[in-house]
């Protein structure tokens, strides 16, 4: 009886498993993610910056309040003691 169903699964191609598919959609959904990170990686690039616009003027009073919350990061990363309020900076 199951002499026949056995010999009909035999006969198949092999594109009629389905577990070939799943075999083949792993790797193949990987070559495809591969093909677009190199599309975005390639045309998404970050503009270079020339030397004028990478340099501040720290002496300039607009930059020391622009870059006032890095520095006090940096102080405190470095020496471990909280930044002193200054009376200056309060409205």
């Amino acid at each position: 009886m199951s002499n026949s169903k056995d010999s009909q699964l035999v006969n198949r191609p092999w594109w009629a498993f389905g577990h070939v598919w799943l075999v083949i959609a792993g790797p193949l959904v990987v070559v495809v993610a591969s093909f677009i990170t190199f599309y975005l990686a390639a045309n998404g690039q970050d503009p270079v910056l020339t030397k004028s616009s990478a340099e501040v003027d720290l002496t300039a009073p607009e930059a020391r309040t622009t870059l006032a919350p890095a520095m006090q990061a940096r102080n405190h990363a470095t020496t471990g003691t909280l930044p002193v309020p200054d009376s200056k900076n309060k409205p």
